[in-house]
């Protein structure tokens, strides 16, 4: 696993030892990114479930100025600090070890970018997109990575699926704010 462009490009990150964690994987990474790249520049981000932390870090490569990156593994948390140091990130960044869901009803910021790559197969993104919503800054948006069969609302709040791409057995979906008429 490696950071794909950037300012820390080429830079190799660690995953937590386990099965917990389901690193993202270049192919899909590289996807993803390559449908947000001009989204990013000068962003907040948040990385909710964050695991490894990559795609808060991709993120911060590619010119966001800040992530949060939050994770109830204690072994995620480590691995996250260690990728965040190892790119030079850590002034851009805030590290915590909490429950996604108590994390995003507590949290009072806002960001432009939220990715939710949560462990597949529990709904969580089910729970937390609600409180997402209202978390997402103007012309911000969310992306979630689940398991190709995982079905996940149209609509959630005022946001709406806007992309959504397969590559294998992971399925990207990005929602945006839905357009006034």
């Amino acid at each position: 696993m490696r950071v794909i462009t950037g300012s820390a490009r080429g830079r190799k990150l660690v995953t937590p030892d386990g099965m917990e964690v389901r690193p993202t994987l270049d192919k899909v990474k590289e996807g993803l990114f390559s449908a947000i790249q001009f989204e990013i520049e000068g962003r907040d981000v948040l990385d909710l479930f964050a695991g490894s932390g990559q795609l808060g870090v991709e993120a911060l490569s590619r010119g966001a100025s800040s992530c949060v990156f939050v994770d109830s593994s204690k072994k995620s948390v480590h691995a996250v600090t260690t990728n965040v140091s190892a790119c030079g990130f850590q002034n851009q960044s805030k590290v915590l070890t909490g429950d996604a869901l108590s994390y995003i009803k507590s949290c009072m910021q806002t960001f432009g970018i939220v990715f939710l790559d949560p462990p597949y197969g529990m709904k969580w993104i089910d729970k937390v997109l609600p409180f997402v919503v209202d978390h997402v800054e103007q012309g911000g948006i969310i992306v979630c990575e689940t398991d190709l069969k995982e079905e996940l609302p149209e609509e959630c709040g005022d946001f709406c699926v806007d992309r959504v791409r397969n590559y294998s057995h992971t399925k990207v979906t990005i929602y945006r704010r839905k357009q006034s008429e």
